[in-house]
């Protein structure tokens, strides 16, 4: 079997080192570290290459150079992963480009529009026989295979709950703060006539040890629109983040109060400053933080049944999880598995069994409680 080549954008950033170090256990590849300093891809290159079973390449790419078509086509990659964010302000020029070059696409998006927007691509997609994918994240891949997972025997699904709340001692990257602030005080879909706003209202959701009770409060995600056509029922479906410490998380309840009474238009343009503010309590809280994915419906026999999915990450390794979709879906390309051509969001290509697979050797433990 031939080598795999691999173009990972953004692969020396938050998201994108993490996804390379797991790409880098991948005997058979030939991972391209990609971004705008190639001194950063470089030192990362140097610090994977001697534990490695992938080969490495440092590449210096502007991902929003006009010129990012012919670079493709220089490179020759079989998949590109696009691991730079924020992408609630993206265009699909980087997709685009990837069809032009007859490369897969993927990225690690969770911003609603654009992964639900990302079908606009199809017809190109098709016409040149590659997979376009996007979300392939902790929502909606990850969320959405859990809760595939989950619904297995129901025969009307009536609601399904995620929530996400990361530890405090946990590194953040500006662009995760960034897409956070964006719908700080926005509108969201609404579930069956209920209306959210964006980090407006709390609810309480407890973790399994060491995470424990978390506040959680609505944020926009891709699931809110994805998952009520997914299953029969239509289900209601709810989203909630939470920080772990409480006078942190009530601020950012009080931001989303300013921006819906109009004395903030955008706090993403604050994204900086208000990072660095919460940094100052870094030392803070812990390392441990959770996800939780669960679903309510009737079984076969018309019973009501309520079941949920647990990840708890600790060590600092929770920024891992956003990373494990993507590595999955390029072992299965690597691997020959058949998978669609066309674009589409991160949904139904994955089970929960691939993606947890990438966890090995992670501080990620799951379980599911019925």
């Amino acid at each position: 079997m031939s080598t795999c080549r691999v173009l990972v954008i953004g692969g020396y950033g938050f998201f994108g080192r993490r996804l390379v170090q797991r790409l880098a256990r991948m005997p058979g590849l030939h991972v391209l570290v990609a971004g705008r300093s190639a001194q950063a891809a470089a030192a990362l290159v140097q610090e994977l290459r001697p534990r490695s079973g992938a080969t490495l390449e440092a590449v210096e790419l502007d991902a929003l150079d006009q010129a990012l078509g012919p670079r493709l086509l220089q490179l020759l990659p079989d998949i590109l992963v696009n691991a730079s964010g924020p992408f609630q302000r993206h265009d699909y020029r980087i997709p685009r480009a990837a069809i032009a070059g007859g490369c897969h696409s993927i990225d690690l998006a969770d911003g609603r529009a654009y992964v639900t927007g990302i079908a606009e691509l199809d017809a190109e997609a098709l016409a040149a026989g590659v997979l376009v994918t996007s979300g392939a994240s902790s929502v909606p891949a990850l969320s959405s295979a859990a809760a595939d997972h989950l619904v297995r025997g129901m025969r009307t699904v009536q609601a399904i709950d995620i929530g996400i709340s990361p530890g405090n001692r946990t590194e953040r990257g500006l662009s995760t703060v960034q897409a956070i602030l964006s719908y700080c005080g926005q509108p969201l879909p609404a579930a069956r006539g209920h209306r959210a706003t964006g980090w407006s209202g709390s609810r309480r959701h407890r973790y399994p040890a060491p995470v424990g009770s978390r506040l959680l409060s609505p944020c926009d995600v891709p699931d809110l629109a994805l998952l009520p056509q997914r299953y029969a029922g239509a289900p209601a479906v709810q989203f909630g983040a939470g920080l772990e410490l409480e006078f942190l998380h009530r601020g950012m309840n009080l931001m989303a109060w300013c921006a819906r009474k109009g004395l903030v238009r955008d706090w993403a343009k604050h994204a900086r400053a208000l990072k660095r503010a919460a940094d100052l309590f870094r030392h803070r809280g812990s390392d441990a933080g959770a996800m939780h994915v669960t679903a309510t419906g009737l079984a076969a026999d018309g019973q009501p049944v309520t079941r949920t999915w647990q990840l708890v990450a600790s060590h600092g390794d929770g920024p891992f999880v956003p990373t494990l979709a993507a590595a999955a879906l390029v072992r299965k390309m690597r691997a020959g598995a058949p998978l669609p051509a066309g674009a589409m969001p991160c949904v139904g290509l994955l089970t929960l069994e691939d993606i947890l697979h990438e966890a090995d050797g992670l501080h990620i433990t799951t379980e599911t409680v019925a």
